[in-house]
């Protein structure tokens, strides 16, 4: 049985704490260029936040009810450009392109086939150049590179830490 997040974020503000090592460390990499990101499974907005208030455009997208509502609190609050959704990533088509996909720890929550289908979706909602992030189970990361590489698109895997694949797209 999945965890019931919802329930966690409706008792415990910031319930995941700080945003993820390896996004925080990705983005201190990056030039001063605003861009366009996609947080899948953003929750609270742990990384949402962090993103944002680097001066990113976000769209947070979560089953979460009052995870997205803590974020939009926080985000109008610090007056971050950021738009947070409920809704379910099987079924959720993102709108536009993206310089950057972030799915922190999201996609194992997921039956494998659900998420091998919401991988390949969200890869065609990466602009061109821009990055797919992903935190995950090792597992998982393998047929996540997998599918990357059987893609409509061209995918390149970059350095990538322990527990992430980060895909560079051509």
């Amino acid at each position: 049985m999945t965890y019931d997040y919802d329930a966690l974020y409706g008792t415990t503000p910031a319930a995941l704490g700080d945003p993820s090592q390896v996004f925080v460390d990705f983005f201190a990499g990056l030039d001063a260029q605003r861009r366009r990101v996609l947080d899948i499974g953003c929750g609270q907005g742990r990384d949402a936040l962090f993103i944002g208030r680097l001066g990113h455009e976000v769209v947070g997208v979560d089953l979460s009810p009052n995870g997205i509502r803590d974020l939009t609190a926080a985000a109008h609050d610090e007056g971050l450009a950021i738009t947070a959704l409920v809704a379910d990533i099987r079924s959720h088509e993102p709108d536009g392109l993206f310089d950057i996909v972030l799915i922190d720890r999201t996609l194992h929550m997921l039956s494998e086939p659900d998420r091998l289908d919401v991988l390949s979706r969200l890869l065609d909602h990466v602009a061109p150049g821009g990055h797919c992030l992903i935190a995950d189970e090792g597992a998982n990361l393998r047929r996540f590179a997998k599918v990357a590489e059987a893609h409509r698109l061209a995918w390149e895997k970059v350095a990538s830490p322990k527990g992430c694949l980060f895909l560079r797209r051509g």
